[in-house]
């Protein structure tokens, strides 16, 4: 068993989250190896997904982007708050006839929920059908029953039930008017996709999810949402045919298991390079994986009081080579062309000879998202 540093394990998440090596040359490159990016509308410099996507391929055309998920054919499409291939359909089509799942106690409630407001269901795919494609605004809320589960959305019964719809494959976006959804059904907005097998399904999607960490504990693969009834032979599958490779991480206690293909990259030259991350980005989405790897305590700060963030509100930290080595706290005005930099925060160990790279990092993310102007606060030790 071949044993890594926690260096070399840096290096394997960030590998096979492409933040490494040669970029990749398109939108759809980045979504297609990563699998699935996630979708998040607040933009204070851009969207989620558009960051998530920039971070890795540098300046781009987000209309690329929106022709991607739009265009006939659609080669990306959105569910569960996420882009998807639209190759990978069929290893999504399963979860979606599985939704709502009744062991949890939630799926319970929401089947019983559907089930009450069958009516409901059926006015939403009439209208889909006769008058689609629909904004939210389109349809009328007729629940027979209200949703109430005690959280913020009680009483949002049309918002609930197109979201469940959505979950299960039956209505799927359409495009986007704005930051609005344009719903439809969901034939007539992706291709037919016949649910595969579940071991093939357990093999593909653990492939990818491996291969997307660098590494990961021998359990991973076990969300609920996505839950592969065929997990342990996917495991066994990935073992047997040497794609999942056992490794020890100094360190780091347990069992590690490397993708194949990372570990092999992981022993060619390495190219770094300095960029932002958005604060849904991959690499650091698990946060407590995050603080192990890097060192870094990473949170989201949008719904702490202004008075309580302790970095700011949309905080995008530093990736320079294997390290996050600080923070920045970005605004842009899209009236006056000025991108803020509010605050700029630097980690302990943040080298002092990496602040040209982290500012040319700050300055193309600007000319990408057409600010004219970069504003910077007093900057940190050891960048002062």
């Amino acid at each position: 068993m071949r044993t890594l540093t926690l260096t070399e394990a840096r290096r394997l998440a960030i590998l096979g989250t492409m933040l490494a090596g040669p970029r990749p040359t398109s939108p759809l490159e980045v979504v297609e190896h990563l699998g699935k990016v996630q979708v998040d509308p607040t933009a204070v410099v851009a969207r989620a997904e558009q960051l998530t996507i920039w971070s890795r391929l540098g300046s781009y055309d987000t209309g690329d982007l929106s022709r991607l998920l739009e265009a006939d054919p659609r080669h990306l499409f959105e569910y569960n708050a996420f882009l998807i291939p639209t190759a990978d359909l069929p290893l999504h089509r399963p979860a979606m006839l599985r939704f709502p799942r009744p062991e949890y106690s939630r799926g319970r409630y929401i089947r019983e929920w559907l089930a009450d407001n069958a009516s409901f269901r059926d006015y939403i795919l009439g209208e889909l059908r006769t008058r689609g494609p629909l904004l939210t605004r389109d349809l009328d809320d007729r629940a027979v029953v209200p949703w109430r589960t005690g959280g913020w959305n009680d009483g949002k019964n049309l918002g609930q039930m197109l979201e469940f719809l959505w979950r299960a494959g039956e209505i799927a976006i359409s495009r986007r008017a704005g930051t609005q959804r344009v719903w439809d059904l969901f034939e007539r907005v992706l291709p037919a996709a016949d649910p595969l097998p579940d071991e093939i399904v357990a093999i593909e999607t653990m492939d990818r999810q491996l291969r997307n960490r660098g590494f990961a504990d021998p359990g991973f693969g076990t969300a609920i949402d996505y839950a592969l009834p065929a997990r342990e032979v996917g495991l066994a599958s990935l073992l047997a045919d040497g794609v999942a490779v056992p490794v020890a991480i100094d360190g780091l206690p347990g069992e590690w298991l490397a993708h194949a293909e990372v570990l092999a990259a992981l022993d060619e030259p390495w190219h770094p390079c300095t960029t932002l991350l958005g604060p849904f980005d991959p690499l650091i989405s698990d946060r407590d994986r995050t603080e192990t790897l890097f060192d870094m305590r990473f949170r989201l700060e949008i719904y702490v009081p202004a008075a309580k963030r302790e970095y700011g509100y949309y905080v995008l930290p530093i990736l320079h080579g294997d390290r996050l080595i600080g923070r920045i706290d970005p605004v842009l005005d899209r009236k006056r062309r000025v991108l803020t930099v509010n605050a700029v925060h630097a980690e302990p160990a943040a080298p002092k000879s990496a602040w040209p790279s982290v500012r040319a990092a700050i300055d193309e993310l600007a000319a990408w998202i057409g600010a004219d102007e970069v504003v910077l606060p007093p900057l940190p030790a050891p960048w002062t």
